[in-house]
């Protein structure tokens, strides 16, 4: 089943609407999402998590059925640090000022400007399949300009990318998710029909973009002043990739995090490609099992 034992509902936080499944009991957890998809992810493995944890997986900005601020021409209202805030502020709206955290794809890097702002909030962070978005763009090859083309094309002037993505979006949503070769049947069918029916609501398309647009502008300039600050990830850290995709093909990620972190490190590989927590989820849960 579906989610079963959770809640669907919708919150005010940060001046924001979000959505969010919720469930389970126990210590505060939460999940935030990757691109172009939505909560609706973490099917696979929030049930299990719900078994030992209180378990909040919302929509972030500009994401699913959450609010999309207007497109700005420095794509301020998708910085990283505001995305942060929202989820910052809905896990306090529900009595959870510190929790752990789970975050895939553009939520890790939510997840990993939270922790630099809002060090207090976090007490375990896992990230899946990044690298911090400034060693990305200080290390560009041709090999990371081909592979992540995408990171590129999204972040082009308004509204370029948009117009091409609108004219066809279940075409480009197959085409972008086929990072490792996998056919339309990959992803569950309730997950894929939510996904694709967020990508419609209007508002999605520009604001991917703009999430994209900040993260070569606004995202890198707080990046580099926490750096110039010394400010380092504070909480344990656990970094899970995909072994069949890119990340250790390109990088050392245990020696980049390290670069990043204070405090303690670990991880490695997961038997799957870039959809970690829904190509492998008995690998995912058992890292997180130990970890949490």
């Amino acid at each position: 089943m579906f989610f079963e034992g959770f809640t669907l509902e919708t919150r005010e936080a940060n001046g924001q609407r979000i959505r969010l499944r919720r469930g389970g009991e126990g210590p505060p957890l939460l999940l935030l999402h990757g691109n172009p998809q939505t909560h609706a992810m973490w099917h696979r493995v929030a049930p299990a998590l719900a078994r030992r944890f209180t378990v909040i997986a919302p929509d972030i900005r500009g994401y699913g059925f959450s609010g999309k601020p207007p497109v700005t021409p420095d794509s301020r209202h998708y910085a990283k640090r505001e995305m942060a805030k929202d989820v910052v502020a809905l896990m306090r709206e529900l009595g959870h000022p510190r929790f752990r955290l789970v975050a895939h794809d553009r939520g890790a890097r939510v997840a990993h400007r939270l922790v630099l702002d809002h060090p207090e909030a976090v007490e375990k962070l896992c990230t899946m399949d990044i690298i911090p978005t400034l060693a990305h763009f200080e290390r560009t090859t041709m090999e990371f300009a081909l592979g992540y083309y995408h990171w590129f094309f999204l972040a082009q002037p308004h509204d370029r990318p948009e117009r091409m993505i609108l004219r066809d979006t279940e075409d480009w949503f197959d085409l972008h998710t086929a990072r490792e070769p996998k056919d339309k049947g990959f992803f569950h069918p309730e997950a894929r029909a939510d996904y694709l029916a967020a990508l419609r609501e209007p508002g999605t398309v520009a604001a991917i973009c703009e999430d994209y647009r900040a993260a070569t502008a606004i995202d890198l300039e707080h990046d580099r002043a926490s750096r110039a600050a010394g400010e380092r990830l504070r909480c344990p850290l656990l970094a899970l990739w995909g072994a069949k995709g890119a990340i250790p093909r390109w990088y050392d990620a245990l020696a980049i995090w390290r670069d990043y972190a204070a405090g303690p490190v670990e991880g490695g590989a997961v038997n799957s490609g870039h959809y970690l927590a829904e190509e492998a989820p008995e690998e995912v849960l058992a890292q997180l099992d130990r970890f949490l």
